[in-house]
């Protein structure tokens, strides 16, 4: 990893530290929630997405970097709340797909921030109702 990308990712993650926990609490943000890998206690992360048919697809910035990629790793099993509604799901790591063609088929916003910090995009599908 280059200095560069150190240094983004450092600067994200201070900055998601500190907004996560606002993000999570406003009720139609999207939130992805995994068990720890460590503490087996829920975990919740604000993401961008959207959900196609019984899948939701996002687009980690950090790739295997992102805690909450690790914590997939570790137990696929995942909720995630879509506008204001838990579904629980199985996530699945997609390192196969064109994450840079994903973003464009995700909300603007996220995806923009998501090109402009990230370093090792990774592409992450949830089968919702599994």
């Amino acid at each position: 990893m280059s200095r560069l990308d150190d240094l983004r990712f450092r600067a994200a993650t201070a900055f998601q530290r500190r907004a996560n926990p606002l993000l999570r609490r406003l009720p139609l943000q999207t939130v992805l929630e995994t068990t720890g890998r460590v503490s087996g206690l829920p975990r919740q992360t604000p993401v961008g997405g959207r959900r196609v048919g019984d899948s939701f697809w996002l687009v980690s910035e950090f790739g295997v970097r992102s805690q909450y990629v690790r914590n997939i790793q570790a137990d696929p099993r995942v909720r995630v709340r879509i506008g204001g509604r838990w579904h629980a799901g199985t996530a699945h790591l997609l390192p196969d797909d064109d994450a840079v063609a994903r973003l464009r088929s995700l909300p603007r916003l996220n995806s923009t921030a998501v090109r402009a910090l990230g370093t090792d995009l990774l592409t992450v599908r949830v089968d919702l109702g599994n």
